[in-house]
C-alpha cells in the first residue's frame, strides 16, 4: 500500500483513540462483542458486571461510565442522554445544541449503568420508581467538571441525563457573549441601573445563565452586596453569595427571596421566575431599591411582558418595575475549514429580500474531520434586547396589545432575533439554515 503522510495535533489523535478504541476495549471487558454492523451477540452479561458500589477502577461498568464522561468532555458535549428502548439503550450527546447518537448498547447492562451513576451522584439506588436529581464534581483530563444528574422512570426503563459543566472554561465577562456594539451599550446601561428587574428569556439551553453570570461578573465589586438563589448553583463566583434552593425542606425561590431581603442586598439574582409568588416578590424587591436579575421561559422579549401579566402581576407594576428584557438563542458557528461561499438558494433569497438584506453569497456548511463532519464547530449567541423606556411603560400600563409594543420597540431601535441572526450570516459566522432552525421569522 502507498503511505500518505499527514499532520495531526496531539489532541486530535487522543480524541480519535478515546472515541474509536476506548469504548470497544471497555465493552469487550463487559462481554460485548462490537461488530461492524453494530449488532451485539445475545449473552448474559450481568455476571460480568461487578457491584456498582465497588469503586475499584477494575470494574468494567465503572470503566464504561468513565469512558462515557471522557468522550463527552473531549467532544465538548453539553448534555449526555442515556435513553432506553425495547431491547437496547442509546448513549447520545448534545454537541453545539444538536443531539446525536454515539453508541447503542444491549439493555441488560442498563440497570447497572444507572446504578453506578446514582452511586456517584449520591442518589438512592434502590428507588427506581421516582425521578431523582444529583450532582457529581470530578476531574477529567485535568479539567474540573461539574455534572448535574437527572433520572426519570419511563415505561422502557430509567432514563438519565447528565448536564456537563466544564468549570475550566471562561464563562465570565461580557466580551464572550457576542453582543454587537449597540446591544452591548444597552445591556451595560440596564445592569448599571440601581433598581428594577432585568429578565433574560429563551428556551432551555439558550445560554441565559451564562449571560446572567457575565452580568454579575461585571457588577461584582467591594461596594455592593450580591446574592444569588439558584437551582442549583452552576458556577461558583468569588465575592458573590450564592444560595441553593432545597424543595425537600420547602426552601423555594420565593422563601429564599424573603430571607435574602433581610441580608441587605444591592443586587439579587434569581435562577428562574417560574411561579406567581416568586414574580411578586421579585417585583416588590425591585420597587424597594434592589436590582433583580432573573430568567424566564418565553419566546421573545415582548412576550415576556405578556407572560408576567398572565402570571397575575398587575400591568402597572410590570411597567414600573421592569427595566428590560433580553431574549436570546444560541446559533452554531460554521466550520471555517469546510464552509464554502455560495449563491443564496431561491428560498434563502426570498428571506433576504423580505428583510431587505443584500448578499451576493452566503456560507454553506458541509462537514470535515475538523468539525466531526457536522459542518459547524462552536456556538455564539444572538440577542433581542428590549429597553423599557417611558413610551413602553405607558403602553404596558395601558395593556396595549403586543404588536403595538413591538412597533414602538422597533421604532426605538430594538433588533429582533431573526434580524440579529441575519447579521451573523452577513458576517459569515453562521448559515441561513441555522438561523431558520433556531429563530422565529
Amino acid at each position: 500500500m502507498n503511505v500518505e503522510t499527514v499532520l495531526a495535533t496531539k489532541d486530535d489523535i487522543d480524541t480519535a483513540i478515546a472515541r474509536y478504541y476506548g469504548f470497544s476495549k471497555t465493552l469487550k471487558s463487559l462481554g460485548i462483542e462490537v461488530k461492524e454492523e453494530k449488532k451485539e451477540e445475545e449473552k448474559f452479561y450481568e455476571e460480568l458486571i461487578r457491584d456498582p458500589e465497588d469503586d475499584t477502577n477494575a470494574s468494567p461498568i465503572i470503566q464504561l461510565v468513565n469512558q462515557i464522561l471522557l468522550t463527552a468532555v473531549k467532544s465538548e458535549a453539553s448534555d449526555i442522554h442515556i435513553d432506553p428502548t425495547d431491547i437496547e439503550f442509546k448513549i447520545r450527546y448534545r454537541i453545539d445544541g444538536v443531539l446525536g447518537t454515539e453508541r447503542t448498547l444491549p439493555k441488560v447492562i442498563l440497570p447497572k449503568l444507572i446504578s453506578r451513576i446514582k452511586v456517584m451522584s449520591h442518589m438512592d439506588i434502590t428507588d427506581t420508581r421516582k425521578p431523582q436529581d444529583g450532582r457529581i464534581k470530578t476531574i477529567i483530563e485535568g479539567r474540573p467538571i461539574d455534572l448535574r444528574i437527572s433520572t426519570l422512570p419511563t415505561v422502557r426503563g430509567e432514563k438519565a441525563v447528565m448536564r456537563v459543566l466544564d468549570l475550566s472554561r471562561d464563562n465570565k465577562g461580557l466580551d464572550r457573549l457576542g453582543l454587537n456594539k449597540f446591544d452591548r451599550k444597552i445591556f451595560e446601561k440596564l445592569i448599571a441601573r440601581p433598581n428594577g428587574i432585568l429578565l433574560v428569556s429563551g428556551p432551555t439551553g439558550s445560554g441565559k445563565t451564562t449571560s446572567l453570570y457575565a452580568a454579575l461578573d461585571q457588577l461584582n465589586a467591594d461596594d455592593v452586596n450580591i446574592i444569588t438563589v439558584e437551582d442549583p448553583v452552576e458556577i461558583e463566583l468569588e465575592g458573590i453569595n450564592q444560595v441553593n434552593v432545597n424543595r425537600d425542606i420547602d426552601f423555594t425561590f420565593a422563601n429564599a427571596l424573603r430571607s435574602i431581603l433581610r441580608q441587605d442586598p444591592n443586587i439579587i439574582m434569581v435562577g428562574e421566575i417560574r411561579d406567581t409568588e416568586t414574580a411578586e416578590i421579585a417585583v416588590k424587591s425591585s420597587l424597594t431599591g434592589h436590582l433583580v436579575l432573573s430568567t424566564i421561559h418565553t419566546n421573545s422579549a415582548i412576550k415576556t411582558i405578556t407572560r408576567l401579566i398572565d402570571m397575575g402581576i398587575d400591568a402597572f407594576l410590570v411597567a414600573s418595575s421592569l427595566s428590560g428584557v433580553v431574549a436570546q438563542r444560541l446559533v452554531r458557528v460554521v466550520c471555517n475549514e469546510c464552509a464554502t461561499d455560495e449563491t443564496p438558494s431561491k428560498s434563502e433569497q426570498e428571506v433576504l429580500d423580505r428583510h431587505n438584506v443584500k448578499l451576493e453569497t452566503v456560507k454553506h456548511a458541509h462537514g470535515c474531520e475538523h468539525c466531526n463532519n457536522k459542518g459547524y464547530k462552536g456556538r455564539t449567541a444572538i440577542f433581542e434586547i428590549l429597553d423599557v423606556n417611558e413610551e413602553i411603560v405607558q403602553l404596558v400600563s395601558n395593556r396595549a396589545p403586543e404588536h403595538e409594543i413591538l412597533k414602538q420597540a422597533r421604532k426605538d431601535g430594538m433588533t429582533l432575533l431573526f434580524d440579529a441572526g441575519l447579521e451573523k450570516v452577513k458576517q459569515g459566522i453562521t448559515t441561513m439554515d441555522e438561523i431558520m432552525r433556531i429563530s422565529l421569522d
